[in-house]
């Protein structure tokens, strides 16, 4: 399991209100969301026509473009 130091922010009633994480830690996350997205697709398109390696590295950067962009 990936070990996460979280710093809590509270309010002035001493609520926690945010969590702040280190941009390492950040990034993990960022890493392990994308593969399990990437693993969705592909277990979507078993039964799809297949892209060359080119091909599907072109198709995943323009996804990856247009959740930025959203």
């Amino acid at each position: 399991m990936l070990e996460i130091t979280k710093n809590y922010v509270m309010d002035e009633h001493q609520q926690p209100i945010a969590v702040q994480i280190s941009i390492a830690d950040f990034e993990k996350i960022e890493e392990i969301l994308e593969n399990y997205g990437l693993v969705q697709l592909m277990a979507e398109s078993e039964d799809n026509e297949r892209l060359s390696k080119d091909e599907a590295v072109k198709y995943y950067k323009s996804l990856k473009n247009k959740n930025v962009e959203s």
